[in-house]
């Protein structure tokens, strides 16, 4: 697959815009078939897939919307737990007329589809998880510094620098942290810049404190992998990954029998940027091979009641 225009965010399909129990959220649908839902993580909006949505939307119809608290949607004051990520989720796919759909979710957005999938198990065709978390205690300490008491009132000074700059002049520094130049840091950088708007600060602070502590994620659904046995389910890392370690893939792999492991040697964090044509051949092939999950209320209540 050759580069194109669509390659650039600035020419990516524009964001639509519909009010859902008097909130606005924004999102970027395209294309005609089997549903794909994309969803991105913190700090991050729906620009995050648009090096691969363009060409997704051949086949598919895919909805990629931004997060509560996120990009062009609202930011109230409320409830930004998964729980309350995957409810929203759940109602736009309702309003939009979209009965069923692939879920798939990178980093914060991974968890929002384990959870989406748990809540909603009717809605779900299949499950990939992409540099997921919610898998493993690890993370970034950068992130673990921003779960911390107090942070709030810092968070406010750094957003008033440049990151990426800052990040060049501090190489040394990044890289003890696990940090390269290229696109991790400029997508951190992008998310960064977002933060000197005191209501997305707020709502990435509640957003990042449901998930992490200073020691790391809270939120582990490791233990719950089982649930997705009927689900066809895929996990998709780049091995380079500096804020949540591949290993945690490798563990959910070997815990769940049946399941596909794709890890990019050559990518960070956001495989789906850094090598976009791999990243659509893993996930149009799985699509492709695989039968979308029919919901089974008795194999469910057997799963749940063995455990």
């Amino acid at each position: 697959m050759s580069a194109s225009p669509a390659f650039s965010r600035r020419s990516g399909l524009h964001l639509r815009r519909l009010t859902l129990h008097g909130e606005r959220i924004a999102y970027r649908q395209a294309g005609e078939g089997p549903v794909v839902l994309l969803i991105h993580g913190i700090t991050s909006d729906s620009s995050a897939w648009a090096r691969v949505l363009p060409y997704l939307a051949r086949g598919h119809t895919v909805l990629a919307p931004d997060l509560m608290g996120h990009g062009g949607s609202a930011k109230p004051r409320g409830d930004y737990s998964l729980g309350a990520h995957a409810s929203g989720l759940r109602d736009l796919m309702v309003a939009l007329g979209h009965e069923r759909a692939t879920f798939v979710g990178h980093s914060l957005g991974g968890g929002i589809a384990m959870q989406l999938s748990y809540q909603f198990p009717e809605l779900c065709e299949r499950l990939v998880l992409v540099d997921s978390g919610g898998l493993g205690r690890e993370v970034n300490p950068l992130l673990r510094a921003a779960a911390l008491p107090g942070s709030e009132y810092v968070l406010p000074v750094l957003a008033a620098t440049r990151l990426l700059d800052a990040g060049r002049l501090a190489a040394g520094v990044l890289a003890r942290v696990g940090l390269r130049l290229g696109t991790d840091l400029q997508e951190m950088a992008r998310g960064h810049a977002t933060l000197s708007d005191p209501d997305a600060r707020a709502a990435f602070l509640h957003t990042l404190r449901s998930v992490v502590e200073p020691g790391g994620q809270r939120v582990d659904a490791s233990s719950r992998l089982y649930l997705a046995r009927h689900i066809p389910f895929m996990l998709v890392w780049g091995e380079r990954d500096p804020i949540i370690p591949v290993e945690h893939g490798r563990a959910a792999h070997a815990r769940l029998p049946g399941s596909r492991l794709e890890v990019f040697p050559d990518s960070g964090h956001f495989p789906q940027l850094d090598q976009p044509e791999r990243f659509l051949d893993v996930l149009s092939g799985f699509i492709l091979e695989t039968e979308p999950a029919a919901v089974d209320p008795d194999g469910l209540r057997a799963l749940l009641r063995a455990r």
